[in-house]
């Protein structure tokens, strides 16, 4: 095959330093179906450090390392978009994993897994490196992190250790600081990576790239020119067996705190006077730092109820295994936010996120103003629209421009057409999976696309008040039907001042 000139210049991850990465929580969902198969097509592409180790932290008895590796087997042939398994590839990854078996609050536990990370070190040259990652439970990070305090595993003078902590991190500002406070006992903060896997995306990563290598974006990228932004992360699915879990976060917690805030930091950041670590993130901070606290007011949050989805008869959410048949929690949150800053000073920003819509889909929506004055007839003009550039961010990862051109006739008649843009096209490839980027990222002590704990409490304290309101004043969400856009509420949002949803 002949090279394809448009994958030059791609971003390539450098490969880690010698070290071990410990998976406390490595028997659950998170880790079979995201982390290990990340891990293997890591080393597939050559990306894993052949000085490394994986070790597996749980609870589960599987039998030693043999029933851990027939395991790591599993999720990867369940769950990696790589197939049919390597085996050559598999074999190397295998002999670099061990399991160590016990209660998170059992000193042994700790004792054992000092004792295996020495072992990996004279046997697979990790040099005394570890990253660990809480893949458990936020209620246990505290316990974890106290624990790897106590026992030396958090600090080296020799080596280099990291933590990365899954979302969410807190329930809100207050329990976010306590546990910060736990977590700074045992790691400095350059050591703590707080990670989101919607900043390990391509698609999200590219919105720097697209507008700050490209001299025609920029300078209409404020609000002057961009009359609102939509941000939009729709899932088909319901809560999936989760809904347990749900009860406690919602979609609030689960979405809008995180991935929706940090997506629109990208959006709406200056550019950084560098692309170094902390000139991103003070930038991405700032945005944080601007945004208006929510009030209910601003925001509209939902719970779906029976419907249809994929053509078939779906359940409400209170029907859902581990839901209360008198739940309050919201499966869809839609909210306008402000920016208090000279870029985007009365520009809105509207964000939404749900289950059970029609479709799953992930995209940054950016509306320009109408032209000032259109020569053109209004028959002519009929089916024109405002220029639209959407980035989709999942499936179907691309860019596309909604402008307007004439129709071929002998009469002046103007449609709204799209140029787009497909990742897979252009590369062909698809982009990796946004574990492969973060893992590789974390290893290597790179934190640009991790989350720093200020940005944290920024996020927390734009939400607070909404979710206090909630919690203190009552007031049950707005059903809507699965299978359809939401209450009619969130309509009713943008349509106040004069504008409505874009239908990805």
């Amino acid at each position: 095959m002949s090279a394809n000139p448009l994958r030059e210049g791609m971003r390539m991850s450098l490969v880690p330093g010698p070290g071990a990465l410990v998976i406390f929580g490595a028997s659950g969902d998170l880790s079979h179906r995201k982390l290990i198969p990340a891990l293997y097509n890591l080393a597939l592409r050559n990306l894993l450090p052949s000085s490394f180790q994986l070790v597996g932290v749980a609870r589960t008895d599987y039998g030693g390392d043999d029933g851990y590796r027939a395991e790591v087997r599993k999720a990867i042939e369940q769950y990696s978009r790589t197939l049919p398994i390597n085996e050559t590839v598999f074999e190397t990854f295998a002999q670099q994993t061990r399991y160590v078996s016990g209660s998170f609050d059992d000193e042994k536990l700790y004792e054992q897994l000092k004792k295996v990370l020495a072992e990996g070190d004279k046997s697979h040259g990790t040099a005394g490196n570890a990253t660990f990652y809480l893949a458990t439970p936020p209620t246990l990070f505290p316990l974890i992190a106290t624990k790897l305090g106590e026992h030396g595993l958090s600090r080296s003078r020799a080596a280099v250790r990291r933590v990365v902590i899954e979302k969410p991190f807190g329930r809100d500002a207050a329990s976010a600081a306590a546990l910060d406070t736990v977590v700074r006992g045992a790691f400095k903060e350059r050591q703590v990576f707080r990670i989101d896997h919607y900043l390990g995306k391509e698609t999200v990563q590219n919105i720097l790239v697209l507008r700050f290598a490209n001299g025609i974006f920029e300078p209409v990228w404020n609000r002057n020119f961009i009359d609102h932004v939509q941000i939009t992360v729709a899932e088909s699915i319901g809560v999936e067996g989760r809904g347990r879990f749900y009860e406690e976060a919602g979609a609030m917690r689960d979405i809008i705190q995180n991935h929706l805030l940090q997506v629109l930091s990208f959006v709406a950041m200056e550019p950084p006077g560098s692309f170094d670590v902390e000139s991103v993130r003070n930038e991405r901070a700032k945005v944080l730092a601007a945004l208006r606290p929510l009030t209910p007011n601003d925001v509209v949050r939902g719970q779906y109820d029976a419907g249809f989805g994929g053509g078939v008869a779906v359940p409400a959410y209170r029907d859902e295994d581990g839901v209360a048949t008198d739940s309050m929690t919201e499966t869809y949150v839609a909210a306008r936010l402000s920016i208090d800053n000279w870029r985007w000073a009365e520009t809105p920003f509207y964000i939404r996120t749900g289950k059970r819509l029609p479709k799953r889909v992930t995209e940054v929506a950016i509306q320009f103003k109408r032209v000032p004055h259109l020569p053109f007839s209004y028959a002519a003009a009929e089916q024109l629209e405002p220029n639209v550039l959407v980035l989709r961010i999942q499936p179907n990862e691309g860019i596309a421009l909604r402008f307007g051109t004439k129709v071929p006739s002998s009469r002046t008649q103007i449609r709204t057409v799209n140029m787009d843009f497909d990742y897979d096209t252009a590369f062909a490839q698809a982009p990796a999976e946004a574990y492969e980027t973060l893992l590789a990222d974390a290893m290597r002590g790179d934190a640009t696309n991790f989350i720093r704990i200020d940005m944290v409490e920024d996020a927390w304290r734009v939400v607070d008040p909404v979710l206090s309101a909630w919690t203190h004043e009552g007031g049950a969400p707005h059903p809507y039907a699965a299978g359809t856009w939401g209450p009619d509420a969130a309509d009713d949002l943008l349509a106040r001042e004069g504008r409505r949803w874009r239908r990805p």
